[in-house]
């Protein structure tokens, strides 16, 4: 049995951060570098379809004993660009020592930057749901590579959580009361308070407040990316008359989702420039 001391040891390595960094044969990697998989001689048959081939780095981890292990997504799997949803199934993992850097092909970037846009908000809560519908667009249109986006809701812990995965630029989308006319939307760029003793850690299980979640997330020991808020302004997030809940997004609210996804796409190509992607033909 794991004693008291034991178990709090074993928590508070499972909730540190991977490190950014590996050292394989060839040189460093990184989440994006394109490796070669070289693996060890256990018997696998997955593994016999594996060796040779060409894969990307997802992330790098290390277990209870500091051994380093890579996440590799095959760079022909033609779902490696689904995000979160080609979890589990596509993403293989290999010790530091299976696996070779390989050089970018002559005139291509190592990777596509990662972009999470996180729509959030309540549905029952009228325009509180103006995030999700966002969310909701955005999912049937193409999105270049490297853009996960994810409707968490009021999830605030999963999106925290989400924010350990070393994205490069984290786009939220919310109904935020500025005092403007409803249905109007803005680009903004949250400043997180964290100083001491503002109560950041803390959270509202059954709603989303992007700037507690945005606290928890460094609490948890990310390290925040390049953070855009897309806001717009609700007409009401009560519930209606009698207690019922609303579902339904106001007239001038339904209107904004519209401009609010092509300012979204507009910030995701944006922020790939600041990050320097590559521009791709099609």
């Amino acid at each position: 049995m794991i004693g008291d001391g034991g178990r709090e040891e074993f928590w508070e390595i499972s909730a540190a951060p991977g490190p950014q960094v590996a050292v394989v044969r060839g040189g460093e990697v990184r989440r994006g570098s394109r490796v070669r998989l070289r693996p060890g001689a256990r018997g696998d048959v997955l593994d016999l379809t594996l060796a040779g081939r060409i894969g990307v780095v997802d992330g790098i981890d290390h277990d209870l004993d500091g051994r380093v292990h890579l996440a590799v997504i095959l760079e022909d799997d033609p779902g490696r660009d689904l995000g979160a949803a080609r979890q589990p199934g596509h993403r293989f993992f290999f010790a530091a020592d299976e696996v070779e850097l390989v050089e970018p092909v002559a005139g291509e970037a190592v990777r596509h930057p990662r972009i999470l846009v996180a729509g959030i908000g309540n549905i029952f809560l009228g325009d509180d749901g103006f995030g999700v519908e966002v969310a909701r667009r955005l999912l049937g249109r193409p999105l270049p590579p490297g853009v996960d986006v994810v409707d968490f809701g009021i999830r605030g812990l999963d999106l925290a959580y989400a924010l350990q995965g070393e994205y490069d630029a984290v786009i939220l989308v919310d109904a935020a009361p500025r005092g403007l006319p409803p249905g109007t939307v803005s680009l903004l760029e949250p400043e997180v308070g964290l100083a001491e003793g503002d109560g950041g850690a803390s959270f509202e299980p059954h709603g989303l407040d992007p700037v507690r979640v945005l606290r928890l997330a460094r609490s948890l020991g990310a390290e925040l990316p390049p953070i855009r808020l897309v806001a717009c302004e609700p007409e009401s997030l009560e519930p209606g008359g009698g207690g019922e809940r609303l579902t339904e997004l106001s007239e001038p609210v339904r209107a904004a989702v519209a401009p609010a996804v092509e300012l979204v796409e507009e910030v995701v190509e944006e922020l790939r420039r600041e990050l320097g992607a590559r521009s791709e033909s099609t």
